[in-house]
């Protein structure tokens, strides 16, 4: 979804939420990985040298993910909430809603695709799902495309302060898998269990409160 200058949507948590990270990452994880590189790099022989490859290829991640989050941050727009809005489902909205089929019950928040990350119930503005809801208000019906066939949920509740009956769900998520063209890092060939690993610890830094 596009904004003014064709700016990214965000919302002011989610924003607060990137710019958090990557003040973890460049203030407290990447100079820890860095001293681990150059003690392992002090040991001698690199070339089997386990913790030395693991810490560099870690390394690379981290600068990788510090330059899209740099970039990202300049680039998004935050969106405040306006008082316009009450009533019915636009960006930044929590939304209680009830399919037709079966009476299945979804809590979502509508946000920007960058903030979706390691939560499940947050769906991006850009998706099927909040295209349908979109300036619907309560006791409206959005229609969603899925490979089934056409899926019918009505709005229950709309809210544009965290509600009580919204609860975050926590997922773990790659976000290390971001497309960076202009980010050339240097890493040797590895396994796929190799690459899991990192990415697992990795993903474990982030995930805390």
């Amino acid at each position: 979804m596009e904004a003014l200058m064709g700016k990214p949507f965000v919302t002011r948590e989610g924003y607060e939420q990137l710019h958090k990270e990557l003040d973890f990452l460049w203030e407290v994880k990447r100079p820890e990985i860095t001293q681990k590189v150059s003690w392992a790099a002090s040991l001698g022989d690199r070339s089997e040298n386990a913790d030395y490859h693991y810490n560099k290829r870690l390394l690379g991640q981290i600068d990788r993910r510090i330059r899209y989050l740099r970039h990202c941050l300049n680039d998004l727009q935050v969106i405040e909430y306006n008082k316009q809005q009450e009533g019915r489902v636009f960006f930044g909205a929590y939304v209680e809603i009830e399919a037709e089929d079966d009476g299945k019950l979804l809590q979502i928040r509508i946000v920007g695709s960058d903030e979706i990350f390691g939560r499940s119930n947050c769906v991006s503005v850009d998706a099927p799902m909040a295209k349908a809801l979109l300036g619907k208000a309560v006791d409206d019906c959005g229609e969603v495309i899925t490979p089934k066939g056409k899926r019918t949920w009505f709005v229950n509740k709309i809210s544009y302060t965290k509600p009580d009956w919204f609860e975050e769900q926590k997922i773990v998520e790659n976000s290390l898998a971001v497309e960076d063209d202009d980010v050339q890092v240097e890493v040797e060939q590895m396994s796929e269990d190799e690459q899991k690993k990192i990415e697992q610890e990795y993903l474990k830094t982030l995930v805390h409160d």
